[in-house]
């Protein structure tokens, strides 16, 4: 009983479908925001000429007050021009940003539309509980994890500009445009390195969540066969209701016997009853069929109804194998069946029904 309690299981479809209609998914932050880095530099790479343009005509519009009186007015002038020029410059980048953030979002987990981690909820304020949480073994190991990650971009931060150090002799000499291109250029390595290390971060990061989704979903013996149980019915269940509905099939089938032709048998093990109407059927048809206790009711029924019963163990045996109740005869049995069906018009001097 223990191991039935135990989360050995993985989790079934349901249990994750289940999770994310909950927005519990699995949500790397540093892949997240590498995402997002990685965007952002772009877009103030594509668009550092318009921000150049536009600081440009900011530099213009300030010097087209050199000279003049700063009053309240044109200080609220400047301010106003600037903050619109700002505006201007950030929402590009903002926008992409923002874009960015959400396809990180899709990329890891699809498109969830869900209001339940934003439902008001009194449990998510329980002081109990938070205090609780803020000092359990999962806030620890985020602890963990952003201290060794800010230590190693530290680390390799320090090393690559340690080594740029080591030039400042040689780059004194250099004019002030050499100067500026050799900055240029290390800021270059230095913004790849970090971005490259950022990356390997984000994968680590990624894997490490996925791996701990997985292993908090994991299911118990015993909550398999419950949940198996809720989706399929419980078995119990599933057979009373089968049987109920071959006790009204079988009741239904009694039924239609009176209805029957003919009953054919092998005598004693199998009975096929087989009703014959022009009018409605294009071919003989099984009204009622069954074996030992039910051949024998079947019989019965037929005798209280005067119908006629005939032995021909290998056509009842053929009949009861090939063909469901309600099912028209197959071709191949069309002619012995009309042999038996003639034979019993002609014993009741009488014709199919018309």
């Amino acid at each position: 009983m223990a191991d039935d309690m135990e989360k050995t299981e993985e989790p079934s479809a349901k249990k994750i479908e289940d999770a994310k209609k909950e927005g519990n998914v699995p949500r790397s932050m540093d892949t997240n925001s590498f995402v997002t880095l990685i965007v952002a530099v772009i877009a103030v790479a594509s668009l550092l000429f318009f921000i150049n343009s536009r600081i440009e005509k900011l530099f213009v519009y300030y010097l087209s007050f050199m000279g003049s009186e700063l009053t309240k007015n044109s200080i609220f002038l400047l301010g106003v021009h600037s903050l619109k020029e700002l505006v201007f410059m950030i929402i590009p980048i903002a926008v992409m940003v923002a874009i960015a953030g959400i396809i990180a979002g899709l990329m890891q987990f699809g498109l969830i539309f869900t209001t339940k981690p934003i439902t008001p909820d009194l449990k998510k304020i329980d002081p109990i509980k938070g205090f609780k949480k803020l000092f359990s073994m999962k806030t620890f190991i985020e602890g963990i994890k952003i201290i060794i990650k800010v230590s190693i971009v530290f680390v390799i931060a320090f090393f690559f500009l340690v080594e740029f150090t080591k030039e400042l002799a040689e780059v004194i000499s250099y004019d002030i445009i050499s100067q500026l291109v050799w900055l240029r250029d290390k800021a270059i390595v230095l913004v790849a390195v970090m971005l490259l290390l950022f990356f390997v971060i984000s994968i680590i990061d990624l894997l490490i969540v996925r791996f701990q989704y997985f292993k908090d979903l994991r299911m118990s013996k015993q909550e398999v066969k419950d949940e198996y149980k809720q989706m399929e019915g419980d078995p119990m269940v599933k057979s009373r209701i089968k049987k109920i509905q071959m006790e009204l099939a079988q009741k239904r089938m009694m039924q239609n016997i009176p209805s029957a032709d003919v009953i054919i048998t092998n005598p004693t093990h199998y009975a096929v009853a087989i009703r014959y109407d022009k009018t409605k059927e294009n071919a003989p048809k099984i009204v009622a069929k069954g074996v030992d206790y039910l051949a024998l009711k079947i019989k019965e029924i037929a005798r209280e109804h005067l119908i006629q019963i005939v032995e021909n163990p290998p056509l009842a045996r053929e009949l009861y194998k090939v063909c469901e109740v309600d099912d028209e005869i197959p071709e191949n049995l069309y002619k012995a069946v009309a042999e038996v069906l003639a034979f019993v018009y002609k014993a009741k001097g009488t014709q199919p029904s018309t």
